[in-house]
């Protein structure tokens, strides 16, 4: 039966129930008067309801394969590649499933693509940002410090004051854009390395959340890309950004870990965590950057309550 199209297999199916039902009148001594009795009644009605249960059944069989890949269409997601319905036999079922296999890895093909487009358009226009800000927007900002200096050292004694005020906080104003600056451009990153670059992440979210930070840095492998680096990075500053967000922790436990296979980047709070609450647009961003160096992203609940998002980078492969 796997070797035949849908068609004929249903075809053969009600063919066998049919021709059952047709042998069994023909050989049980049944008959049927002009008018029908209460007995010949009641045996047409259950030998009916036999046929139609045995047909269900059959049927139910021969169309499993359609309500498995109905299940898969309704459970798929492309962030989550590699799951895959096992192909049987060379019917038209068994064609149906290939073809849906192989629909899924051109999807999962072309999102990778276009996602690795878009974000690597999106950093560009992040460094393009962070060096505006810094050019455009810190030089102003500098330049009207230093017109205020001037202002408060040439100004009357009641005026100095109210000139301070705006000149702490035109400096507050300056400092915030730089942190942006700092955010959009990980300038630390390109410089001095990811370790300095979490390590900076971890207390930018103390001094600005009071969230306690435990860092566990390892030495990480030698195969490792600058975009596997930026990915890390991103990953460790929105699941840092969440935690100061949204989920009212008070230690928040950051490991980085290396070896031959790859690496490892573990984010783990205290605070709330995430229940029963859908993936918002952080998370599958983060699935989404994950994917680009062949990683994967879990994000689940912490042993001790809390949240842990766990990224697992494999180490790159020379060929040869």
């Amino acid at each position: 039966m796997r070797t035949v199209s849908l068609f004929w297999r249903i075809f053969s199916l009600n063919a066998v129930v049919l021709g059952v039902a047709t042998g069994v009148l023909l050989l049980a001594p049944v008959t049927v008067s002009a008018r029908v009795v209460l007995t010949e009644a009641v045996v047409l009605v259950t030998g009916l309801a036999i046929m139609l249960v045995a047909n269900a059944a059959l049927l139910r069989i021969g169309l499993a394969p359609l309500d498995r890949v109905a299940r898969r269409m309704t459970t798929v997601d492309l962030l989550r590649p590699g799951h895959r319905l096992q192909v049987t036999g060379h019917g038209g079922v068994a064609a149906l499933i290939r073809t849906f296999n192989e629909m899924l890895d051109r999807l999962e093909q072309e999102r990778a693509t276009s996602a690795a487009r878009a974000l690597s358009a999106q950093e560009a226009e992040r460094r393009r940002v962070a060096q505006e800000l810094h050019d455009e927007v810190g030089q102003s900002l500098t330049a009207v410090l230093l017109e205020l200096k001037r202002a408060v050292d040439a100004a009357p004694e009641p005026l100095r004051q109210d000139l301070r005020g705006a000149q702490e906080t035109t400096r507050e104003s300056l400092e915030e854009v730089r942190r942006l600056a700092h955010r959009l451009r990980p300038g630390v990153l390109e410089d001095l390395g990811l370790v300095s670059a979490l390590t900076s992440l971890a207390t930018d979210l103390s001094a600005h959340s009071g969230v306690t930070v435990r860092r566990h840095f390892e030495p990480r492998p030698s195969a490792t890309s600058q975009e596997t680096e930026l990915v890390l990075f991103r990953v460790a500053q929105e699941g840092l950004t969440n935690i100061a967000r949204h989920a009212d922790a008070t230690e928040v436990d950051l490991r980085l870990a290396g070896g031959p296979e790859g690496t490892t980047l573990r984010i783990r709070d205290n605070g709330r965590g995430t229940g029963d609450s859908p993936e918002g647009a952080g998370i599958r961003g983060m699935r989404e950057r994950a994917l680009l160096v062949g990683g994967d992203l879990a994000v689940g609940p912490a042993p001790s309550g809390g949240t842990e998002v766990t990224l697992c980078v494999p180490a790159i492969r020379e060929e040869g």
